[in-house]
């Protein structure tokens, strides 16, 4: 809070810790504590903005971590618009690339959008939830309209970014349209009257762009919130489907529970603050717990099945738990096993199983296929020339040989 602020409010105070939880910076705090308390005041609810670029037909638990959040905000009473990117997508975002990003086709973006809000639908409640595309007005922009557009914001504040700037210091190409991208993300916030806007550190600088334009379209700046990025099963990486470290939303229950099963103990709580609805509260009593000796498997399942109750059902919780006990119980499968990323998507069990160190040879790959000794996520194998798309799998060879495969895209 700012020194020549009024003291805020334990209703607003309230409001602001369940903002702030888990979240990576809040942008500028003392403003969104006025705006929540006028929003009160005068019972209109903030304007909350998430824009996602269609990039990928499916959302997965990292998109997710942003949607809880304005989940949560829902709650709080506020609308949510959920901006689904198709102009933008024809650009590219620049955010965190080396590279210039290939730009989509319509065609690939029209289809990606198809599952997008009803995927998101999952999450957020479709009733508080304002879904709007911003071709609606960037279409109608022209080049005149992106000419002044432009004249709002200045080369030098574009370069203070560090990816355009690593990029211009090694030599690397930067595209003019690259430069568009955070001017019309910027953009959406003025159309859209944001009052506050959402997305991972990676869109720091995009965020800001918004904030500066609607001060240069004389309306009161936006706040930001940025949420970290979620690692993925690796532990290591972000989660992503490229690097088939993730967990889509509308995977089976089998396959959601059995991921989340194989995340590490230390990275099951970063899960826990980022995913489950949870109370920080009821989540530190529960890390007491394993710190006074429960099995943190215990607490790894609590959260399995939380998410798969989420986006399944209960019973498709029980029943998920139910199945991966008997597999260890019956001693199918280990809890702990050799991780091996084989290389790209896809590829043929054949390959696969010699990748992974499970078969000395193809000819020995292609008689334990043969032989009924293949299993993939606990499903025997009787094609030999099965082909695995990008993702993470448990693979197994006779009884005593296992390893968790991943293939990227």
């Amino acid at each position: 809070m700012s020194p020549n602020e009024a003291p805020i409010p334990p209703e607003v105070e309230h409001d602001l810790s369940v903002v702030k939880r888990g979240c990576d910076e809040l942008l500028v705090e003392f403003e969104f504590a006025r705006k929540l308390a006028r929003s009160r005041e005068q019972n209109i609810p903030l304007r909350i903005k998430l824009g996602l670029d269609p990039t990928a037909p499916d959302i997965h638990l990292g998109h997710t971590v942003v949607l809880n959040k304005m989940r949560q905000l829902q709650e709080l009473g506020h609308t949510v618009i959920f901006l689904i990117g198709d102009f933008t997508a024809l650009i590219g975002d620049p955010s965190g690339r080396n590279t210039t990003r290939p730009p989509l086709t319509a065609e690939q973006i029209h289809e990606n959008a198809k599952t997008y809000y009803a995927q998101a639908s999952m999450v957020l409640d479709p009733a508080r939830t304002e879904i709007r595309y911003n071709s609606e007005w960037c279409d109608k922009l022209g080049t005149r309209g992106m000419i002044e557009l432009a004249s709002r914001y200045t080369v030098a504040r574009m370069m203070e970014r560090d990816d355009f700037t690593r990029r211009f210091k090694s030599g690397v190409p930067i595209s003019v349209h690259e430069f568009l991208y955070p001017l019309l993300q910027g953009y959406d916030s003025v159309v859209l009257k944001a009052d506050l806007e959402m997305g991972g550190t990676d869109q720091k600088f995009n965020l800001l762009v918004g904030r500066e334009l609607q001060k240069e379209y004389g309306m009161e700046p936006q706040c930001i919130l940025t949420m970290p990025l979620l690692e993925g099963t690796d532990g290591v990486d972000k989660m992503s489907k490229s690097k088939g470290n993730y967990i889509g939303i509308t995977e089976s229950p089998d396959s959601i529970f059995g991921k989340l099963m194989s995340i590490s103990d230390t990275l099951m709580w970063r899960y826990y603050e980022l995913l489950s609805f949870r109370s920080m509260s009821e989540i530190q009593a529960l890390q007491k717990q394993v710190a006074e000796g429960l099995n943190p498997r215990e607490a790894k399942v609590a959260l399995a099945q939380e998410i798969v109750e989420r986006f399944h059902s209960r019973k498709a919780a029980e029943d998920a738990l139910a199945t991966f006990e008997a597999r260890f119980r019956d001693g199918a499968i280990p809890e702990n096993m050799p991780e091996v990323n084989v290389g790209k998507a896809p590829m043929g069990i054949l390959k696969i199983l010699r990748e992974a160190g499970l078969a000395a040879s193809g000819s020995e790959a292609q008689r334990n296929v043969e032989q009924g000794g293949v299993r993939v996520d606990g499903q025997r194998v009787a094609d030999k020339a099965l082909h695995l798309n990008a993702g993470t799998y448990v693979v197994q060879v006779g009884k005593r040989k296992f390893a968790r495969v991943t293939l990227t895209e």
